[in-house]
């Protein structure tokens, strides 16, 4: 049975950059499905290797309530202290006070002789001991055995550049992430001058000017607005003047180093500036600004255009070719009561995505194993084959060796198209990327999967684990595609024709996560293995 358009599902949203929205046209449901059948068998061997540090983030949080309850103990201990010692100094000033009246008569009367012995031999010794009493040492104690699990310059720095890529992909002004005000997030939380400067600090130690200045210019303008903090005016205006210097507008460099002196007249390097700057000025007859992006590619332009919901380009008359199926992989046994539910995403290449074929439980249980085990991801090195971490690659790995998990995956796959699998998950976190890349071995790379043994890519299953707030759609920029995540379904493309010569239309990236949390599962089919449920054929590209 073909039935075309019977899913029933939003099309694919589109980011409106004036609304800072995705939103998802209307799509009329015509029918519906059946229940399919259930994953049940659970037996098999798998490396599982999660993305991000989603999960650990989350015991981060915990971590730092448990230090803020240690705070508060000692806060309350030496407020305790503090309340002791204070009634100890107001009896003393009443006794003093009536004392020193008449010394002594007052010294007359034996029993406020022998208390003042005693205060003086006892109880002075004992308010010694209160106020020397070390009551910090339950807090230190616990934020010393907590730090072990802090996160570290580095990845500190990670989550800076993963927010500045977000702001490029989604074209995002520095107000709206300063504010909070970004699209799907329920959580809002407004960035500090303090959080806008380091952010600004981190581009700069990085070399990039063009973020430099605008998170320096937000941080001024929040100050300028009168907002409290520990960062001053002349500390921004410094970072900003030099920042705008090194793009080019010595004009405007030269009017923030001027305005930087009106608040600090004798700072040393705005008074070098300022005459650097105006020399400069004179021997150029008008500032040249350099700009601030590089050119960039097509690749990368389309890649971020499709990450916004942009330039997608299927046409109505390819369209109305996409169809909706119930898919029983040429009457297989297993699927012929109860067959797939398969949904055409796009035709050139051939992209099928299937659906209800993961549960929420399989799901969860794959998170539980996981989150203890992160490292960090890494590449296929396409001259050695040795596999190794990639700036594009922004992520966190673990691999788990894992029995009785997802057999009934493998053999769920090995049932549709029959092919056999080995599986991987992958979680993205806010800003988690993987750059335009080819799934398989291209021809200058022959050695690419020579440590595994099992030959090139044939092919990809890409199973979506969670649905995404924002962001984090699979794009592939060569023919302008975009396949956006929902939680439960799976998608299918070759990455060989049946030639074995490699399919470059499939070049595709996982665009950042901007709200949300993003997991995902790979299958990749290799050639090892498959001679007899995929022959070679004898067109190249066909």
């Amino acid at each position: 049975m073909v039935v075309r358009q019977v899913l029933g599902l939003p099309s694919k949203p589109v980011y409106q950059a004036h609304t800072g929205h995705f939103i998802y046209p209307e799509v009329r449901v015509s029918t519906h499905f059946s229940s399919t059948q259930k994953l049940k068998d659970i037996v098999h061997s798998v490396f599982l290797i999660i993305m991000c540090m989603i999960g650990h983030m989350t015991d981060l949080l915990y971590t730092e309530k448990d230090l803020v309850t240690s705070l508060k103990n000692y806060i309350t201990a030496e407020e305790n202290k503090l309340k002791q010692v204070k009634q100890w100094a107001e009896k003393l000033d009443v006794l003093s006070a009536i004392a020193m009246q008449d010394p002594e008569g007052f010294l007359g009367n034996p029993v406020n002789a022998f208390k003042l012995m005693k205060r003086l031999n006892t109880e002075w010794g004992d308010l010694e001991s209160l106020v020397l009493k070390d009551t910090k040492e339950g807090f230190i104690s616990n934020l010393t055995l907590q730090r072990q699990h802090f996160p570290t310059d580095e990845d500190q720095t990670g989550a800076a550049k993963a927010l500045l890529r977000l702001q490029d992909t989604y074209r995002l002004d520095t107000n709206t992430i300063s504010t909070g005000d970004l699209p799907g997030v329920t959580h809002k939380s407004p960035m500090t001058v303090e959080d806008c400067f380091e952010l600004g600090k981190i581009a700069y130690s990085e070399v990039d000017y063009y973020h430099t200045e605008l998170w320096m210019e937000q941080a001024l303008k929040q100050l300028d607005e009168g907002e409290e903090s520990t960062v001053d005016k002349v500390t921004v205006l410094d970072y900003l003047s030099y920042a705008i210097y090194q793009q080019g507008d010595l004009g405007r460099a030269l009017e923030l180093t001027k305005r930087l002196l009106m608040l600090d007249p004798e700072h040393q390097r705005a008074n070098g500036n300022l005459k650097y700057f105006e020399f400069q000025l004179i021997n150029q007859r008008k500032a040249q600004a350099q700009e601030r992006f590089r050119e960039p590619v097509p690749e990368r332009k389309m890649y971020e255009m499709l990450c916004r919901g942009e330039g997608i380009k299927l046409t109505p008359r390819r369209q109305r070719r996409l169809f909706c199926r119930y898919f029983d992989n040429h009457g297989h046994p297993k699927y012929l009561l109860s067959p797939v539910k398969q949904e055409d995403e796009w035709d050139r290449p051939y992209i099928v995505r299937y659906h209800d074929i993961i549960s929420h439980g399989e799901i969860e249980k794959v998170k539980e194993l996981a989150k203890p085990r992160l490292r960090r991801a890494t590449i296929s090195n396409p001259i050695t084959g040795v596999l190794e971490t990639a700036p594009y690659r922004i992520s966190k790995v673990c691999v788990l060796v894992c029995v009785s998990l997802f057999e009934m995956v493998d053999s769920y796959i090995s049932n549709i198209n029959d092919l056999t699998v080995a599986l991987q998950v992958a979680n993205y976190g806010v800003g988690g990327q993987y750059e335009p890349h080819f799934d398989f071995g291209r021809k200058d790379e022959p050695d690419a999967f020579k440590e595994l043994g099992t030959g090139n890519r044939i092919a990809t299953w890409l199973f979506y684990m969670s649905d995404v707030a924002a962001g984090g759609a699979t794009v592939f920029p060569d023919v302008g595609a975009a396949v956006w995540p929902k939680k439960g379904t799976a998608v299918f493309w070759y990455n060989l024709f049946p030639s074995g010569e490699g399919d470059y239309s499939t070049r595709h990236a996982a665009c950042p996560v901007l709200v949300g949390n993003k997991w995902v599962s790979n299958k990749w089919i290799h050639e090892r293995g498959q001679e007899f449920r995929r022959p070679c054929g004898l067109n190249e590209t066909a």
